[in-house]
């Protein structure tokens, strides 16, 4: 048996752990699988006779998990198209509230304190 590790930096969420498991075990050959969403490492263990280490290689790069998910970053400024209007989650509403992001939740008293989070102290019940 032979155990190789892959970085999988396309590997980012649970249910990617999961296709990943299923479509390297339907290998012949593939006896384990480890699979880390929160390290971006797969870990197979296999019978060289049956199945090799460039196969598994292209495998997983085909399913694209060995290569960073290129994705969009924002900026300080809303993005512009082709015609320079803004895009992205920038609505009517930006112009409003600018960079200001806020969020309100009303927990109701239920006749005990409220737990605290670290740092932060005992929540104080709100009047109804």
């Amino acid at each position: 048996m032979q155990t190789s590790s892959f970085n999988t930096p396309g590997l980012y969420a649970d249910h990617h752990v999961s296709e990943v498991r299923k479509r390297l075990l339907e290998l012949p050959g593939v006896e384990s699988v480890y699979a880390s969403s929160a390290f971006q490492i797969v870990e197979v263990t296999y019978d060289e006779s049956k199945v090799s280490q460039e196969v598994l290689n292209g495998l997983l790069d085909r399913l694209g998990y060995l290569n960073e998910i290129q994705a969009a970053a924002e900026s300080g400024s809303a993005a512009q198209d082709g015609d320079d209007a803004p895009i992205f989650r920038h609505t009517v509403t930006y112009a409003a509230t600018r960079k200001t992001v806020s969020f309100q939740q009303q927990v109701p008293f239920n006749g005990y304190p409220l737990r605290n989070c670290p740092g932060i102290g005992v929540v104080k019940p709100m009047d109804n």
